[in-house]
């Protein structure tokens, strides 16, 4: 049974992902509030997965993955929004979010994120990736473009690791290397493409052609 946290002020969409969940066989809702304050408490009582809004009134959502993530490490925080700007996905990634979901998702796509087994993944929605990449033809240039070149081979296929949502714990075990040499290729996959996070490099990989834009 997996508990549910919903972390939501829009008071209409937090009672109908409580309902929904509470409507699921192998689901349970702990509690669906409208602060990060009200959440900390109800996280410590033994939620699995948080629905996190980003703007939240007092501390917003980003502080709120931050503080559920130093309290609980285990914990999955799912970002419920319709914010796709990519400074504030990078930071909730930086903060600790496993995913990004659209407000204007299906319910059974909401709810088949919160099944969905965490294994070292980040899930991106496809409507927050494509608001990401922006127009189809306006986001690469030959500094893009040249990305591929610029990196090893070993390196472009972390990146692709990395594409998937991979986390450097799972690119080391599903290419047989140690931790420590996984994370330092993330390391320099990222200084090559001058990106902070797992998230923005997704973006840079679909942009270099590495990745499917679908």
């Amino acid at each position: 049974m997996t508990k549910v946290l919903v972390v939501e002020d829009q008071r209409a969409l937090a009672d109908a992902l409580e309902l929904a969940i509470a409507a699921q066989p192998d689901l349970e809702c702990v509690g669906a509030v409208g602060t990060v304050e009200a959440a900390l408490p109800l996280a410590a009582a033994g939620a699995d997965t948080v629905l996190m809004d980003i703007h939240l009134p007092g501390a917003d959502g980003i502080e709120g993955t931050a503080a559920l993530k130093a309290a609980h490490p285990g914990i999955r925080v799912l970002i419920l929004t319709g914010d796709t700007d990519p400074a504030v996905l990078a930071a909730a990634t930086a903060a600790g979010a496993a995913g990004f979901l659209s407000k204007a998702s299906a319910l059974s796509d909401i709810l088949a994120a919160v099944r969905a087994p965490a294994g070292g993944h980040l899930l991106v929605e496809s409507a927050a990736l494509a608001a990401l990449l922006g127009p189809a033809d306006g986001g690469r240039n030959g500094q893009e473009e040249a990305v591929p070149a610029r990196l090893t081979a070993r390196e472009r296929e972390v990146l692709r690791l990395l594409g998937e949502g991979m986390s450097p714990r799972a690119i080391a075990e599903r290419l047989v290397i140690s931790r420590h040499t996984a994370r330092g290729h993330v390391k320099n996959v990222l200084m090559k493409l001058g990106v902070h996070s797992q998230l923005e490099a997704v973006v840079a990989a679909t942009r270099a052609g590495l990745l499917p834009d679908d």
